[in-house]
């Protein structure tokens, strides 16, 4: 196997785990929630905790955090783009059920490789395409939308997170060739003002001894979030887009499963079969970048 294949396939394993982490990371965030505990509150925290933890560990391993001015461009849309995806996800299940903001903001798979041709040297793929609308299909069904009441504000805000979660993808790629620690630390000091404005605005700010209302809860919320944000930069600097938003289709079906065994919800026969759709067009979308990237015979 060639290192280029060899660094593809390390990126598809890691954004499966990432799309793990993030799975448990939802879970996790529902039970907190129950207790108090809002998404925006939970954010804020996060993003709090992972500048503390990268600023910490770059001190103790003497690492530097300086951006050359060339990259500074490219870690600012990243954290622009990562800060919107929270903030309008967020926001829109404050108008529309979570499972209608669920499946729009799912279209990001699709949008990315509806853009990857305009956007990259990448040239359009009709089966990639095909995958993608399997995988969101099967989503549908796992998720099951409630389509009553649906206010129109929730559904542009669903619409932009998905829009801002393909920038984000596009815009990582471009800081492929940066560090880890400066891309962590610099994209979460553009992330934080925004999670701040968000608690100033819904009044939701709490003080950190509140999560003593659900210490496991809020544990596993922020490890899933820390280690899956990790897992997806690496992720996304050794994978294309289109791949990697294919990947990350996996987040709800671990969140379901998770959700089933933790919390004891009962799945359905749409959500299974939902769920096969997804596993199945997961396994293609490995089968075919293997199969794309195998030698041609002499």
């Amino acid at each position: 196997m060639t290192p280029g294949r060899t660094s593809e396939g390390q990126g598809l394993f890691l954004a499966f785990a990432s799309a793990a982490a993030f799975g448990t990371n939802i879970v996790s965030a529902q039970i907190a929630g129950a207790v108090g505990l809002g998404g925006p509150l939970l954010v804020f925290y996060r993003v709090l905790i992972m500048l503390v933890l990268v600023g910490a560990v770059a001190l103790l391993a003497r690492a530097s955090l300086a951006l050359l001015r060339h990259q500074r461009l490219p870690v600012l849309l990243f954290g622009v783009a990562t800060a919107l995806v929270g903030t309008a996800y967020l926001s829109s299940v404050s108008f529309v059920p979570v499972s209608v903001a669920a499946v729009i903001f799912y279209t990001y798979p699709v949008l990315i490789v509806l853009a990857e041709p305009l956007l990259t040297p990448a040239p359009f793929r009709v089966d990639r395409l095909a995958v993608a609308l399997v995988a969101f299909i099967g989503i549908a069904l796992v998720v099951g939308p409630d389509l009553h009441g649906l206010d129109p504000r929730g559904l542009v805000l669903a619409g932009l997170a998905s829009l801002a979660a393909a920038a984000q993808f596009f815009a990582a790629a471009h800081c492929a060739t940066i560090a880890t620690m400066p891309k962590l630390f610099w994209s979460h000091v553009v992330i934080l003002p925004v999670t701040l404005a968000i608690v100033a605005l819904t009044g939701s700010f709490q003080p950190p001894h509140a999560f003593l209302l659900a210490p496991i809860a809020v544990a596993v919320t922020y490890g899933g979030y820390l280690v899956g944000f990790v897992l997806q930069i690496l992720a996304l600097a050794r994978i294309a887009p289109g791949p990697a938003g294919l990947a990350f289709c996996a987040e709800p079906i671990f969140a379901v499963a998770i959700a089933a065994v933790v919390l004891g919800e009962r799945l359905g026969a749409l959500q299974y079969a939902g769920g096969a759709l997804v596993i199945a067009a997961l396994v293609a979308n490995v089968i075919l970048e293997q199969t794309r990237r195998r030698p041609m015979p002499a």
